[in-house]
């Protein structure tokens, strides 16, 4: 069995690569070692949404509470609006069962509370991976700071520009958005007293702003998409002026109080929209993928960080039930049979929602987007937030042994 002599490095100390660390150390039993190629353990300073299925994983994992604790959980259903503020549709967003709610997570804290349940001494910083190799004795990995080291396996968290990809012989090409976003948090006191503590998203002129809770709601993330062909000419981020992010919704067609909201502003930043096309394949040999590495997908949907926390528990329960170290390719392909379908469908649905939220394409059609959103509620409550990423992957493993016994 795999066991805590199993010696699996995860490259990227992000939100998937921790979650990693923990459900391949409390489902697998696995000894981890995360790789971050940075000084410290941090995210920017922006916010994100745990969607319900991904709280049911946290759940799983014994540390959803501590998240819940610095996170902020909407009074409500959210809202979808035009640009003058008028109601389109509210948004659900807890599952069917009601047990798991939306959690809007300031980056920072959802680290820190990960990497609490992360052995530190398993935690190497400052180690920016340049090459991974299968040998004989397993799988090398080598960084920039001369460190190299052969471990049994290697996952790959380390983003969209992944270097672990490269070695599952999959080569994606960024594929640009046509949009940017300007980010940022503010806090929450600046607002109104009768400021809603639920997410809200504004739709008007090929553009979309989204505003929620963070941080026991003493902090408020939002997300502005305009369209811009600066992320092509350069860097893919970097800071903004406030009065850019203010001059995009300006004008009579937007609302008054979505216009009072961002000149309450102090700071922002902005961040190129890409993504990639499904890949191939996820894993060859001892070696495979997790998080945007493997499904770098746009925001649109919520579902990110979420699909990387579902990944997590997939891989460490067919990891789990391989019989020796001989048998972790195996495990990574069966991994790799349960996610891709699933997250190629969200690839393609945040594209989707982007175009709904922005009137392209087949939305130009503002009668018909405005149904769509309507419709698309209870499907992504049933599809999406009702799903258990590990009672999936526990039936698909039931097929796997019946396939191997017939």
């Amino acid at each position: 069995m795999v066991d805590s002599s199993t010696r699996i490095a995860i490259i990227g100390g992000g939100m998937g690569g921790l979650t990693a660390a923990i459900a391949l150390t409390k489902i697998a039993g696995a000894q981890v070692t995360v790789f971050e190629q940075a000084s410290r353990l941090g995210e920017v300073g922006a916010g994100v949404t745990l969607a319900p299925n991904a709280a049911r994983v946290l759940d799983r994992l014994g540390v959803l509470d501590g998240i819940r604790a610095v996170g902020a959980i909407p009074d409500g259903h959210g809202v979808y609006l035009d640009g003058l503020g008028n109601l389109v549709t509210d948004a659900a967003w807890e599952d069917s069962a009601q047990r798991y709610q939306n959690i809007g997570m300031y980056r920072p804290d959802l680290i820190d509370g990960l990497a609490k349940h992360v052995d530190p001494d398993s935690i190497r910083l400052g180690h920016r991976l340049t090459s991974v190799q299968t040998v004989d004795a397993g799988v090398r990995v080598e960084f920039e700071n001369g460190t190299e080291e052969i471990f049994d396996a290697v996952v790959g968290a380390d983003g969209i520009h992944s270097v672990v990809r490269g070695a599952v012989g999959q080569h994606p090409e960024p594929v640009y958005s046509g949009y940017l976003v300007y980010r940022g948090v503010m806090d929450a006191s600046r607002l109104p007293d009768d400021w809603p503590m639920i997410s809200q998203v504004w739709m008007a002129n090929r553009r979309h702003f989204m505003a929620y809770p963070l941080q026991q709601r003493r902090l408020f993330n939002f997300v502005a998409g305009v369209p811009s062909d600066r992320p092509l000419h350069g860097a893919w981020s970097g800071p903004a002026e406030v009065s850019e992010l203010a001059a995009e919704f300006s004008g009579e067609d937007w609302d008054p109080r979505l216009q009072h909201f961002i000149s309450l502003i102090d700071k922002t930043f902005w961040w190129g929209l890409f993504d990639h096309d499904p890949l191939t394949n996820w894993s060859r040999g001892p070696i495979t993928l997790l998080g945007d590495a493997a499904h770098t997908m746009l925001p649109h949907q919520g579902q990110g960080v979420s699909q990387a926390i579902e990944d997590s528990v997939a891989l460490a329960t067919f990891l789990a039930a391989a019989d020796t170290i001989a048998d972790i390719p195996e495990a990574f392909r069966r991994y790799t049979a349960v996610r891709m379908q699933r997250t190629a469908i969200l690839q393609n649905g945040s594209r989707r929602a982007g175009a709904m939220f922005d009137a392209q394409y087949e939305f130009q059609n503002l009668t018909k987007r405005d149904a769509d959103i309507r419709v698309g509620r209870d499907f992504r409550r049933s599809a999406v937030f009702d799903y258990d990423a590990h009672k999936v992957a526990e039936e698909a493993l039931a097929r796997f042994r019946r396939v191997q016994v017939a």
